[in-house]
Formats: C-alpha cells, sequence, structure tokens
C-alpha cells in the first residue's frame, strides 16, 4: 500500500514538474500543428496516414495524462478549475460525433486552448480578464445606455434621408457600431450626411469621443488594473512557495 502511494506522489511530482509541464506544452503545439496540416488536402494525400496516426498518438498521450492526474491527486485534481477546463477539452476531443454531429469534431481543436492553462503568461492574462468581468459589465452598461441615445437621435434626425444606415433603431445601432470601429466612417458615412445636414458633426464628434476615446479605454484600463492585480498576487504565492522551500517549518 505505501509502495502504491510513493508510485502515485512520484507521478503527481512528475506530471507537475516544470519539465513535465513544458512536455505537454510542446505536445499541444505539435498538436496544433498537425490539426493544421490536416485541413490541406495536399498534405493529407502525401502523409495522411502519417499525419492520423500522430495525431491519434497526442491524443492518448493526453488522455493518459488526466488518467494519471486524477489517480494520482483526485482531490486536488477537481479542486483545479484549469484541471477540469483541461479535462473538458480532452473528453470533447475523445467523444465519437457521427452523423450530423460531425461537425462537432471541430471542437479537437479546443486542444490548442490547453496552451492557456500550461503557459503561466497566459493563465494571468485570462485570470486578469475574468476578474474584471463584474466591472466590465457595468462599463457594457454604460456603453448600451450611450449607444441607445445616440442611435434614437441619428434614426430621428438622419433616418428619412439615409433609411439604410439610420432607417431604424437597430439599423441606427448597427451603424453607430461601424462608427465606433473607426472603419470607414469618415468617408462613408459621416461625409455624405454631413452633406446633407452641414451640422451633423455636432453628432458625430461626441459619439466618436464617448464611445471610442472614452469608453474603449476605460476597457482597457480595467482590464490592464486587474492584470497587474492577478500578476501581484501571482508573484506573492510564488515567493511563499519559495519561501517554504528555502526554511521548512520545523517539528
Amino acid at each position: 500500500m505505501m509502495s502504491a502511494n510513493f508510485s502515485l506522489a512520484r507521478i503527481n511530482h512528475i506530471i507537475y514538474s516544470p519539465t513535465g509541464e513544458r512536455l505537454i506544452v510542446w505536445l499541444i503545439i505539435l498538436n496544433s500543428v498537425l490539426l493544421g496540416l490536416e485541413t490541406s488536402p495536399t498534405v493529407m494525400a502525401l502523409a495522411g496516414g502519417l499525419i492520423n496516426c500522430l495525431n491519434s498518438i497526442c491524443l492518448g498521450l493526453f488522455v493518459l495524462e488526466m488518467v494519471l492526474k486524477i489517480a494520482s491527486a483526485p482531490k486536488a485534481f477537481f479542486r483545479s478549475g484549469w484541471d477540469i477546463f483541461d479535462l473538458t477539452v480532452i473528453a470533447m476531443s475523445v467523444f465519437p460525433f457521427q452523423g450530423h454531429l460531425s461537425v462537432l469534431r471541430a471542437l479537437r481543436l479546443a486542444r490548442i486552448l490547453r496552451l492557456i492553462s500550461r503557459v503561466p503568461r497566459l493563465r494571468i492574462v485570462v485570470e486578469s480578464i475574468i476578474k474584471s468581468l463584474p466591472a466590465l459589465a457595468w462599463v457594457s452598461v454604460l456603453m448600451i445606455v450611450i449607444f441607445y441615445i445616440f442611435a434614437v437621435l441619428s434614426t430621428t434626425i438622419f433616418g428619412r434621408e439615409f433609411p439604410d444606415w439610420f432607417g431604424s433603431i437597430p439599423a441606427s445601432l448597427y451603424t453607430l457600431f461601424q462608427v465606433l470601429t473607426l472603419e470607414s466612417w469618415s468617408m462613408g458615412i459621416a461625409r455624405p450626411v454631413i452633406a446633407e445636414f452641414p451640422h451633423a458633426y455636432l453628432f458625430f464628434i461626441p459619439f466618436i469621443f464617448l464611445s471610442s476615446f472614452i469608453i474603449l479605454n476605460l476597457f482597457i484600463a480595467i482590464i490592464v488594473n486587474y492584470l497587474s492585480q492577478v500578476s501581484n498576487q501571482v508573484e506573492k504565492r510564488m515567493n511563499r512557495r519559495l519561501t517554504r522551500r528555502r526554511w521548512p517549518r520545523r517539528g
């Protein structure tokens, strides 16, 4: 019994070691390249059998990794959101979709997303975005209010002369979204409208200032703020681990 526990602990240590993590990362990259090569008829005609074989080997190793992780430390595995994410991705890859559901085999591409869980820096970025979602939601509400006000105004003022762009609230919202992205907004939308309504710049300039310059910068500022917080938290956790290794508790 003690020998079995020792073996499981050793397996767990190997899997979560830096070398084990790097091996999995390179395996994910290899599998991503193989999935890309599968889209080329020329490549598949030349080496389709080899690519399918390597793809199956990669998937088998991913499944083995999940099995060993669960067997060696099941409680720790299911307490980790990233491990559960990995398990979900691999489960989608293994499930045999047939018939009309065969299109869902494209979910195999989700294996590439495992890089997020394996690369610490990517994990920090994703955690920052997730933690910033509540704050971003309120900024989104503000943005929706601004969009609705300007959509009603544009429909009322410009709707009759420009029905394709501002003939209804949905059409105005779509046009304003194009203006927000700054894609052909000047020559494509603003200047034709200004040619018909000389004072229309009093509409477009405030909208662009509020939406593109203020609201979008608020999104960026919130994400950067949370990115800094999460980075500091991760750094503190790593420092605590290093301290425990250098100065282990006695007694």
